[in-house]
């Protein structure tokens, strides 16, 4: 846990310096996708902030980076720190920097598969970051919750992408998408659950260049 460790300790240390830059003196409840047709299908028009947000998904590299990339792009321009905890796969810098995120505020927590679950449950709740990305594939209702918990404590956005065998399982996460083929070579992501309204009968469509972009990037 040594590296875990070290690099948790820096971003807690950071942590006024986060306070500092972030915009605490606006209240909301969301920030925007990046996706008006996706915020438009959402009831709090974005990414619920303070929560857990599952990515449902039938494999890694279906573009779940790409409807992501564009509220992390922000986030960090604007001096968030955004963590990625444990990936599955190591991220391709240049594509992300090439979405527009910057890189100084991307912090990477290596851990191992024993470890990781715990690494992302301290940084969602740290309040040291803006957005919080982790993989908890054994994660149960209980590690959910205490997830959801830890996003609401520390005031930012928790997304877990998990394989969508678990769609069929409850989860306390405030906003669940999946990822299902359009027929047109591109992704729909299907909401699945949205706290505070009915689920939308549409599906947000990111079309077939979109998948070009995995959890690793472009390699």
């Amino acid at each position: 846990m040594g590296v875990v460790a070290t690099t948790l300790d820096s971003m807690l240390a950071a942590r006024t310096l986060w306070h500092a830059g972030r915009m605490a003196a606006v209240a909301v409840d969301a920030e925007p996708t990046g996706h008006d047709a996706l915020d438009a299908l959402l009831p709090q028009c974005g990414w619920p902030r303070g929560a857990l947000t599952e990515l449902l998904l039938p494999a890694d590299g279906v573009g779940e980076l790409s409807l992501l990339l564009p509220a992390l792009a922000r986030l960090t321009r604007a001096g968030g720190t955004v963590a990625v905890v444990a990936p599955p796969y190591l991220p391709y810098a240049p594509a992300w920097q090439a979405a527009g995120v910057d890189l100084a505020r991307l912090e990477m927590v290596e851990a191992s598969p024993r470890d990781a679950l715990w690494a992302f449950e301290q940084c969602l709740r740290s309040g040291a970051c803006a957005a919080v990305l982790g993989w908890p594939a054994q994660a149960d209702a209980q590690a959910l919750r205490r997830l959801q918990v830890a996003a609401d404590s520390g005031d930012c956005l928790g997304f877990a992408l998990r394989d969508r065998r678990h769609a069929a399982n409850p989860s306390p996460a405030a906003l669940r998408l999946e990822a299902l083929g359009d027929g047109h070579g591109g992704m729909a992501w299907h909401v699945r659950k949205c706290r505070g309204a009915a689920v939308p009968a549409r599906a947000f469509s990111m079309g077939a260049l979109a998948t070009g972009m995995s959890t690793a990037g472009v390699g």
